[in-house]
C-alpha cells in the first residue's frame, strides 16, 4: 500500500464520517485511475429511503458513463467497508478492476453482533463469493479502528 493509496483510503474514512454526520450509515468510496489519479468519490446516501444509494454502486454507475472499458478494468475502488453483494455485482458487471477496503464484511458483521444489532435484509458475503475474479485487498489494519468507531457511533444513537 503506497502513500497515494493510503490517502484514498483516508478520504474514504472522511466520506464515511460525512455520511454519518448527514444521518446515513458510515460508508465512503473513492475511484482512482490505474496511476492512482483521483477520478470520483461518493458516500452513503440511503437516509432518503433508497437503500441502493451505496457509494460503491454509485461509482460503478459513474464509471460506466464516463470511463472506457479499458479505463474501468484498470481502475481501483477504495472503500471504507467491503462491498455488499449488490455493490460487488455492480462492480463486476461494469468491469471495474481492483477493490481495496478498510474493514471486511466479516468484521462489520462481528461488530454488529457484539452490539446486538439485527442483520440487514441481504446476507453478508465476501466480494469474491459474488464476483470470484475481482482482485480484492483488505482489511487495512491502520484504519480499521476509525471505521469501527463510526459504526459504533451510528448504532449507539439507535440507528
Amino acid at each position: 500500500m503506497n502513500e497515494i493509496e493510503m490517502g484514498h483510503l483516508r478520504r474514504c474514512v472522511e466520506l464515511a464520517r460525512e455520511a454519518l454526520d448527514e444521518g446515513d450509515e458510515p460508508f465512503g468510496s473513492v475511484l482512482a485511475a490505474a496511476d492512482g489519479t483521483f477520478l470520483a468519490e461518493d458516500r452513503n446516501r440511503i437516509a432518503g429511503g433508497d437503500s441502493t444509494r451505496h457509494p460503491e454502486f454509485e461509482l460503478a454507475r459513474w464509471a460506466a458513463q464516463y470511463l472506457t472499458t479499458e479505463e474501468r478494468s484498470t481502475a481501483t475502488v477504495f472503500t471504507s467497508g467491503e462491498h455488499c453483494p449488490m455493490c460487488s455485482a455492480a462492480h463486476a458487471w461494469v468491469g471495474l478492476g481492483r477493490i481495496v477496503y478498510v474493514c471486511s464484511s466479516a468484521q462489520l458483521s462481528e461488530w454488529l453482533t457484539e452490539w446486538g444489532v439485527a442483520s440487514g435484509p441481504v446476507r453478508s458475503l465476501p466480494i469474491n463469493e459474488v464476483a470470484p475474479n475481482l482482485p480484492v485487498e483488505g482489511p487495512v489494519p491502520e484504519l480499521v479502528d476509525e471505521v469501527r468507531e463510526l459504526h459504533r457511533m451510528l448504532h449507539s444513537r439507535g440507528a
